[in-house]
């Protein structure tokens, strides 16, 4: 990963990650350069001045889109009296463009060589993450009068970035270069345009956009400006919720997405650097979480997945008829099948995920006709966990992967390797189970059911769904739990033996409503208890558990995305106090982030290291996390649609003060819903 002094813009699935200078030099494990559709395309962008480097004094990140550098050059120095100042400013919006400004502070004229070193190593995206660069293809540079042209050619697959300025420049094969006479207190300028081009199949071209003209960065503004505008108001007392919900919003309008064939619609991608793409999983549970704050997202996420669903049967894919996908990339080696991407459909919960978010988002819309238009994806769906998933026919959803060469062990949100084990920290065979998917999977047929019976005029249907799900709660609850330490199994193995590790998931239980009635008490105590609550969140891992490691990405850590569902999952069954304080402790822990939550931070405890630990490859902005906290302040308000009315029973901490969200969307128009803190957390600590 970048070092911590590094800057990022974005827009959508491009973006560019440089030092605070601006500059670029990539290596090939590194996420720094200019990317796109899952391509580098600049690993090398260094401007010098006379030949020498330039020093930062400072860098603005004005907009999530657009950058500025103030530098000098020459090395740092206690104090610089320089003769020259330099500014880059930078916009991306589908490509890039950089506008160098060069002041002379002198009395004197000066004579200037001004150069751009540029390159290009077109690494795929997952070449810079597995940490290996093999290009099986041939990458060109060729100086043309007007513009420097780097290229990359494997077969029919090709990637070039095509380079020109607004001043005439001499072009070599490794950048561009002017040569300037600057009178005293002169200015000179000069715009760089960097523009992507992407040829797929049959020559089609695959480019994100165009060169990021001046109208196109006002339009990126305008955009913002209409989102912003368009999103709920929230008024508080408590400053660091106000700049949160903001920074929240403007890092969701980054993450925006328009896969190739929406003609401009947008979803969330998954995150920066790594995941700037479109995801079953994140996606559908990022627009779960912004319901009430930006519900279109919803209707482009279940189009796309709906079309996107699999149709057959796919090993290298694993792919199966109505499964929903997991993640679909545009890169070289999705292109050439050494990565099985295009799309890969190798999770258990976006399935039964996205038949949640189809009805909760016509519970908030009233958008009936998208659930008529979905139905048939909708029951394929469903079809899928009854007849595809239940790989061993006892009625559980089960994983195991059919691509062992490139696909995912782990299928369910707890990805990584070793997140699922026994308590002695030893790895169950395959296939697996995981306790949250069964809870998705209750959540879905109940939904379903209510779809069936009042949008798709089919009553036997409904009846033999909740028949289903009241069967699998029955079932669940016989066999995950865990009577002496009286919460529910992370996983069964294939012989039915129990994972029997106290793990976050139980919260996602809650959420789903497969949980007894009987035994939610319990569960509750157990996620605001000491060994899975940290004072900032819960830990996905419990301390105490021989995996346990408060910086292990799924055995230890905090995630503000698993933290707000499991918030949503104890208000489902009426613990509105311990919801509240979970709240409490991630809202507490953005402040330490800027107001930007990363994928996940570190499990110590509170007291030990009095803010939150940062994870050392966390991706930020990352759509989830940017999610997390609009669904906490839904979460403490109490918003629910309620026949077709929005309900509100907020239960908010003492020190959160007054909130307002105003212009709250749905199928009522629009509501304002207004708290204030009442809730002693000190006393539930007690």
């Amino acid at each position: 990963m970048a070092g911590g002094n590094t800057v990022r813009i974005l827009d959508g699935n491009t973006f560019v990650v440089s030092e605070d200078t601006g500059d670029i030099e990539a290596t090939p494990s590194e996420p720094t350069g200019l990317f796109s559709i899952d391509t580098r395309f600049l690993s090398k962008w260094v401007m010098t001045v006379n030949g020498e480097r330039l020093n930062a004094l400072s860098y603005d990140d004005l907009q999530y889109f657009e950058a500025r550098f103030f530098l000098v050059p020459g090395l740092a120095t206690h104090y610089i009296d320089a003769k020259l100042s330099v500014i880059r400013e930078r916009t991306v919006g589908g490509s890039f463009r950089e506008k160098v400004t060069i002041l002379n502070h002198d009395e004197k004229p000066v004579d200037l060589e001004i150069r751009m070193e540029a390159g290009s190593d077109f690494a795929d995206l997952f070449q810079v993450k597995d940490e290996i660069l093999n290009k099986k293809g041939e990458i060109y540079s060729e100086a043309e009068q007007d513009r420097l042209r780097l290229g990359y050619r494997r077969g029919n697959f090709k990637r070039e970035t095509v380079i020109s300025a607004s001043v005439p420049a001499r072009y070599d094969r490794q950048g561009l270069a002017w040569t300037v006479h600057l009178e005293p207190n002169g200015q000179w300028d000069s715009t760089i345009d960097v523009e992507t081009v992407a040829i797929g199949p049959g020559g089609r071209d695959l480019r994100m956009g165009l060169q990021v003209r001046g109208t196109e960065r006002l339009a990126l503004q305008r955009d913002l400006e209409e989102w912003m505008a368009n999103a709920p108001k929230v008024n508080t007392e408590h400053p660091e919720l106000a700049s949160t919900y903001r920074r929240s919003l403007i890092d969701l309008a980054a993450l925006r997405f328009s896969p190739l064939s929406l003609g401009g619609q947008t979803l969330p991608a998954a995150g920066l650097p790594w995941f700037m793409t479109m995801f079953g999983r994140d996606s559908i549970l990022t627009c779960l979480q912004v319901l009430p704050f930006a519900p279109a997202l919803s209707k482009t996420t279940l189009r796309i997945l709906g079309a996107l669903q699999g149709t057959r049967f796919d090993d290298f894919r694993d792919e199966d008829p109505g499964r929903i996908l997991h993640e679909m990339r545009y890169g070289e080696t999705a292109a050439f099948e050494e990565q099985p991407h295009s799309p890969y459909y190798g999770s258990v919960d976006a399935t039964p995920l996205f038949v949640v978010l189809l009805d909760e988002y016509e519970k908030w819309t009233g958008d009936v006709a998208l659930v008529k238009e979905l139905e048939k994806e909708c029951r394929a769906a469903l079809k899928w966990v009854d007849d595809y998933a239940d790989l061993l026919g006892n009625g559980y959803i089960w994983y195991e992967r059919r691509n062992t060469d490139t696909g995912l062990e782990n299928q369910c949100w707890k990805d990584s390797w070793d997140s699922i084990s026994y308590a002695d920290g030893k790895l169950p065979p395959f296939p697996r189970a995981t306790c949250e998917v069964q809870g998705y999977a209750y959540d879905a047929k109940m939904r379903a059911a209510r779809m069936a019976r009042e949008c798709w005029d089919d009553p036997r249907y409904a009846d033999r769904l909740e028949c289903e799900a009241a069967t699998l709660k029955e079932r669940f609850n016989r066999d995950w739990w865990v009577a002496d330490g009286e919460f529910y199994a992370l996983g069964l193995d294939p012989d039915g033996r129990q994972c029997d590790v106290l793990s976050s998931n139980i919260g996602h239980l809650l959420w789903s409503g497969i949980v007894d009635e009987d035994r939610a008490g319990k569960v509750a105590e157990h996620l605001i208890g000491p060994r899975l609550f940290s004072g900032w969140g819960v830990r996905t891992l419990a301390e105490g558990e021989v995996r346990y490691n408060p910086i292990g990405y799924h055995n230890g850590t905090i995630w503000p995305f698993d933290n707000s569902f499991i918030a949503w999952g104890l208000r489902r069954y009426g613990f509105a106090e311990e919801a509240a304080c979970i709240a409490n402790g991630i809202l507490d822990a953005a402040r330490y982030f800027d107001g930007r939550l990363p994928e996940a931070f570190g499990g110590y405890h509170r007291e030990l290291t009095k803010f939150p630990v940062e994870y050392p490859t966390a991706c930020s902005p990352q759509a989830w996390s940017t999610g997390s906290p609009l669904l906490l302040i839904r979460t403490m308000l109490g918003l629910e649609p309620h026949e077709g009315h929005l309900s509100v029973d907020p239960r908010l901490p003492v020190g959160m003060g007054r909130i307002e969200v105003l212009d709250i969307p749905g199928r009522w128009g629009k509501v304002d819903a207004f708290a204030r803190g009442r809730l002693d957390l000190n006393k539930l600590a007690a």
